[in-house]
């Protein structure tokens, strides 16, 4: 039987995505407090209207700087997944670094949720080459930080030899659900205005165009596979502003009157390893 998955995922950054890029002035503090004081509750109602049960990717940072929000989205039924501690892509730390950022945050976890996640989503989606391994000590199911497919899981490699003066070696096939991602579904590059350095990121697009790429992206799934999973990825100090939060509501409903699925992450992952044992 031919099913067609979406995934609603929320990077729930609050200040830490700033604080951690060098910007802890209190201009762009500001911008990342409109996520959990302004746009959570305008998303967790939307979310409740249309009956939909959504993933939250939270840094163990915003999850002891705004302790209530996330309550409010354990409360709501929503899985809580791991997001780093502070912010920080774990291929830019060392060993001993990297896994106490993976216990730290999943401590902060369990405390507001009463369980540690089993999924992660690295921020800025890079992993180190020994995330994987990291991930499979402490117990987690699945990654959703790679883009080695568009709507179908997979099994994360680890042990990976990639050198450019030689052919790749690919490392041994593990457990680990990967549960691919993709710029072209988040809605950071499209929407959000950045400036870092010199580099501007100018962002602000059309969301009307950006919701007819998404649509088609999905269109397009069911034309290419029987059983498939497209993820999007919002922010809410992004996607919880005026236009944007009414072009996601759109989103939704076309997406139901196409024969969409709505499922959290996690429950994915379950239903992928039932079908790819």
């Amino acid at each position: 039987m031919s099913k067609h998955i979406v995934c609603i995922t929320f990077d729930f950054d609050a200040i830490s995505g700033f604080v951690a890029r060098g910007s802890p002035t209190p201009t762009p503090v500001s911008r990342g407090e409109f996520g959990p004081r302004v746009a959570a509750p305008r998303l967790l109602a939307l979310m409740k209207k249309h009956r939909i049960e959504s993933s939250w990717y939270v840094p163990g940072h915003t999850i002891e700087t705004f302790p209530d929000a996330v309550k409010s989205v354990v409360d709501a039924g929503h899985e809580i997944g791991h997001h780093g501690w502070k912010h920080v892509s774990p291929a830019g730390l060392s060993l001993e670094e990297e896994e106490a950022e993976l216990v730290r945050g999943n401590e902060a976890i369990k405390r507001i949720s009463g369980q540690y996640a089993r999924g992660y989503r690295s921020p800025g989606w890079d992993l180190s080459p020994h995330s994987v391994g990291f991930f499979l000590k402490h117990g987690f199911t699945y990654d959703s930080s790679m883009m080695g497919n568009d709507y179908m899981p997979y099994y994360a490699r680890q042990g990976d030899v990639i050198q450019l003066d030689q052919p790749a070696q690919r490392g041994a096939v593990t457990s680990l659900v990967e549960m691919p991602i993709s710029w072209t579904t988040d809605d950071a590059p499209h929407f959000e205005y950045m400036r870092t350095g010199n580099a501007v990121r100018p962002g602000l697009m059309n969301a009307a165009l950006v919701l007819e790429n998404w649509l088609n992206d999905f269109s397009y799934m069911k034309k290419a596979v029987d059983w498939g999973v497209l993820t999007f990825t919002f922010h809410p100090f992004i996607s919880g502003r005026g236009h944007r939060i009414m072009m996601l509501e759109r989103l939704i409903k076309q997406l139901k009157q196409n024969g969409a699925v709505f499922q959290r992450v996690d429950e994915t992952v379950q239903e992928f390893r039932r079908r790819n044992r």
